[in-house]
């Protein structure tokens, strides 16, 4: 799956990648050193940005804390791949689930509902989006939140970042 992603996002690419140099991304650190965030204060650090390639791929690490996960919902742009690190996640993809762990990836196509949902006290998991799109810039604003946000303002923040919110997180026991 994680091969998908490239090969979809080599496919999109037209032109030579921004960055010439290459970089390293120690563990638990974020390729600008900026607060992203997803949910209950759990961040996403941004492993390979959009700016290094050309808006073709995004490579971000999430490391959850507490269990749950975003509402369902759809990218309207991007295809998303995860690979499951840690713990135990449960997945909607349009209208089955899935139970993922340590190894396990799924690939999500753009406009299809989904949701990711960590039912482990800690997870982690990398995920990619291609193209990148405005994911970058909608972890940020969750990392820049300075209260809990209304039902309206997260329909809003996910609206304004290319995706439509369709249904509520995922329950599980």
């Amino acid at each position: 799956m994680v091969a998908t992603a490239l090969v979809t996002s080599a496919k999109n690419f037209n032109g030579a990648s921004s960055n010439k140099k290459g970089f390293v991304i120690k563990k638990g650190k974020n390729r600008f050193e900026e607060k992203t965030m997803l949910i209950n204060n759990s961040p996403v650090d941004i492993k390979v940005s959009t700016e290094d390639t050309d808006g073709t791929l995004s490579i971000t690490e999430y490391t959850g804390f507490a269990k749950g996960g975003p509402p369902l919902h759809i990218h309207l742009y991007q295809d998303e791949v995860f690979y499951i690190l840690e713990g135990e996640h449960l997945f909607q993809l349009g209208d089955k689930q899935y139970h993922l762990t340590a190894g396990d990836s799924i690939f999500i196509p753009r406009n299809v509902p989904h949701a990711p949902a960590q039912i482990s006290d800690k997870g982690k998991y990398i995920f990619f989006f291609t193209p990148s799109g405005k994911m970058e810039d909608f972890f940020r604003t969750l990392g820049n939140l300075k209260q809990n946000a209304s039902p309206e303002d997260v329909k809003g923040i996910f609206e304004g970042h290319d995706m439509k919110i369709v249904g509520p997180p995922l329950s599980f026991k």
